[in-house]
């Protein structure tokens, strides 16, 4: 066997050996920063790279059935995860990895303790929340107000927002007076800006329940099966308490 030809067949080798310790990510908005961190735990456990495409749950969901090549899929919720599987895109059963919780959040110092007079008065005139059809936490911002009975009284004070990190940009950035998000951005010790912030009565929207499942189009990829272990595992919970999240 001649060099060129050994040398063609041992980069062949190392190319697909590093291809198969690699992750594609499918991630909700809500875990922009939290999952940094999880990746960077997991490489530095295990080597093996991971990839974070980050989005809202449902255009993720969209891309996915169109054919984007992701391994793994986090959801901010269980129904697109559910959906997946009931259409034959997941090669698992959605199970929970964490549980979030819904907030308001501003950069002014605002009263929230008299929800309902606050998004009412003139102090506020614009209000964020994420798209309530692909973003579970816009989803839950929308429930909360409707049985606040607020949501038809909102209406020109919403500005919808592309998926969570968007509004998460609308508030750190002073662009809204007030907006609905996770409890992950006032954990992100990254965010410099000083927040204001209440938690938001969890009776007031469907339980925050967000999804996982491994995708067809990953294969007999271990790597993707040891990220998917890892996000399960008691490292990885630990993370996700620290941004807010619960089991």
């Amino acid at each position: 066997m001649n060099m060129k030809k050994l040398f063609f067949i041992f980069s062949f080798f190392i190319i697909n050996t590093i291809s198969a310790q690699s992750v594609k990510v499918a991630v909700a908005a809500n875990l922009q920063a939290v999952i940094k961190v999880l990746a960077q735990d997991f490489t530095q456990k295990t080597g093996i790279a991971v990839e974070p495409i980050i989005g809202a749950s449902g255009n993720l969901v969209a891309q996915i059935k169109n054919g984007a090549p992701y391994d793994l899929y986090l959801s901010a919720d269980m129904s697109f995860p559910n959906q997946l599987y009931n259409e034959g895109f997941s090669a698992t059963i959605p199970v929970v990895y964490a549980k979030g919780s819904l907030i308001i959040c501003s950069t002014h110092d605002l009263s929230f303790h008299q929800l309902g007079l606050l998004l009412k008065s003139g102090k506020i005139n614009k209000i964020a929340i994420a798209n309530p059809k692909i973003a579970p936490y816009g989803k839950a911002a929308e429930e909360a107000l409707t049985k606040l009975d607020l949501f038809s009284a909102m209406q020109q004070k919403l500005v919808y927002g592309e998926s969570l990190s968007q509004v998460n940009t609308y508030i750190t950035t002073g662009a809204v007076d007030v907006g609905f998000t996770s409890q992950a951005l006032v954990m992100d010790q990254a965010n410099k800006n000083k927040l204001y912030w209440k938690l938001i009565e969890p009776n007031l929207y469907q339980p925050i329940a967000q999804g996982m499942v491994i995708l067809k189009t990953a294969g007999n990829n271990t790597a993707v099966q040891k990220f998917y272990q890892y996000i399960l595992s008691t490292p990885a919970k630990v993370i996700f308490q620290q941004y807010g999240y619960h089991e």
